[in-house]
């Protein structure tokens, strides 16, 4: 199973960039496993939160396909302990699953249209945290998913 995270924008941070390279490099021991950034949109200001949120969904319906299995990180998605994660994903591998693509919203969420192609929703906290660091944080629990279904001692519960 390839796994796929798409976000909006670029993280600029030195040391976000450092930890999603750490924990990108060791999923590579697990699974296919790559990060598409959608560039953010330019000249916005004339753009309401709605014609926003349409143009991220024109960007990212020329990435995925038909054949995707899309999830969404959304506030309203399911909540997950890692244990539980770590289920979640097998599900999906032992189900066939090719394609598995996890999807970061821009600033305003999702457009209705994406909302309506999603296959699901996962939420990683009831609190908010910023499009950059909610990366290095979900790249870190698919790594510690892997280490759960593995057996091997970096999850402690």
């Amino acid at each position: 199973m390839k796994i796929t995270l798409i976000t909006i924008g670029k993280t600029e941070e030195k040391y976000l960039l450092e930890g999603i390279e750490k924990y990108t490099k060791r999923l590579k021991h697990y699974a296919p496993f790559k990060i598409i950034e959608i560039p953010e949109l330019k000249n916005t200001k004339s753009l309401s939160q709605e014609q926003q949120k349409s143009k991220e969904a024109e960007l990212i319906f020329k990435i995925i396909s038909s054949q995707d299995l899309l999830i969404l990180l959304d506030e309203k998605g399911l909540e997950f302990s890692s244990t539980a994660f770590s289920q979640f994903l097998n599900k999906k591998m032992v189900g066939g699953v090719q394609n598995l693509v996890f999807l970061v919203g821009g600033p305003y969420g999702f457009d209705k249209s994406i909302y309506g192609r999603a296959n699901d929703k996962i939420s990683l906290s009831q609190m908010t945290f910023s499009h950059q660091m909610i990366r290095l944080f979900f790249v870190e629990q698919i790594y510690r998913a892997f280490t759960i279904l593995k057996g091997e001692p970096y999850h402690h519960e």
